[in-house]
């Protein structure tokens, strides 16, 4: 929590330093000496938190949170105090931060701008037409089994005409096959173990395997039903999708901003960099 404190004190009077007014309700979460810390400046700190603390809802470590705001408020009104944005070591850290937040902030406008719903989809339509884009999918059931033995046994049985789907209901160690028979559904190879994969989609459509399978769970008999290629939905793809089109406009503005500029190179010493 000591890691977590001192993480929080620095991004909240950064966040202090340019605080978010909400425009619907933003409720006063605490007042230090007449000052007031809404809800929002809770907000724009959490924002601002590390990955793994992000993870956690707001509500989850609003205390530790807010006590931190209250502290960087405090620490913030000292350095007032004491006219600190007067040093110059301290005047040129704000200067980097506040020519960081433009940089950015020319950088967010550019994505906005070129990232839209309609561009996203056209790109999406795009990579529909690209090799690979599709995806194998195979239908199948199992049987699961404690030992070899047992699945030789109930291969035996299938191939002398036993209904699967009863053997299934009746012999299966897994949960669902009492309802479900043994039928997993479509699935892609990467949602199965390893040895179940590559035994399911290298059997042919209308098939029960003549050799059972061994995996982390037991033992296999698996029957393929069907095989297809699916495409993925505009919705799975779309955080990638917008991931690519960001780098690529991030890739235009800085030849955009290059262009036409005199750019001299020096070596750290500063004598001129060879060309």
């Amino acid at each position: 929590m000591r890691a977590f404190a001192l993480a929080t004190t620095a991004l909240a009077v950064l966040a202090l330093a340019v605080p978010v007014r909400a425009e619907t309700t933003d409720p006063v979460v605490a007042v230090v000496n007449g000052t007031q810390l809404k809800k929002s400046d809770l907000e724009a700190a959490y924002a601002t938190l590390p990955d793994q603390y992000r993870q956690m809802p707001l509500e989850q470590i609003y205390d530790p949170l807010l006590d931190q705001l209250v502290s960087s408020t405090l620490l913030l009104a000292r350095a007032n105090q004491e006219n600190l944005a007067d040093d110059p070591q301290v005047k040129a850290q704000l200067a980097r931060a506040h020519d960081g937040v433009l940089r950015d902030g020319v950088v967010k406008k550019a994505i906005d701008q070129g990232v839209t719903d309609e561009k996203l989809k056209a790109a999406y339509e795009a990579m529909k037409s690209q090799p690979g884009f599709a995806f194998e999918e195979t239908r199948a059931a199992h049987i699961l089994v404690a030992d070899e033995a047992q699945a030789q046994a109930i291969i035996k049985q299938l191939q002398e005409g036993a209904d699967f789907t009863a053997l299934a209901k009746e012999k299966s160690t897994d949960p669902s096959a009492k309802t479900n028979g043994g039928d997993l559904g479509y699935f892609r190879r990467e949602a199965m173990v390893p040895e179940f994969a590559e035994a399911a989609f290298s059997m042919k459509p209308g098939t029960i395997g003549d050799k059972p399978v061994k995996s982390q769970f037991g033992w296999h008999v698996i029957k393929v039903e069907d095989r297809r290629q699916s495409l993925p939905t505009f919705e799975e793809k779309e955080p990638e999708l917008r991931e690519q089109l960001s780098r690529e406009i991030v890739t235009a503005l800085l030849a955009d901003v290059r262009k036409g500029a005199t750019i001299e190179i020096f070596n750290l010493d500063g004598t001129p960099k060879a060309k």
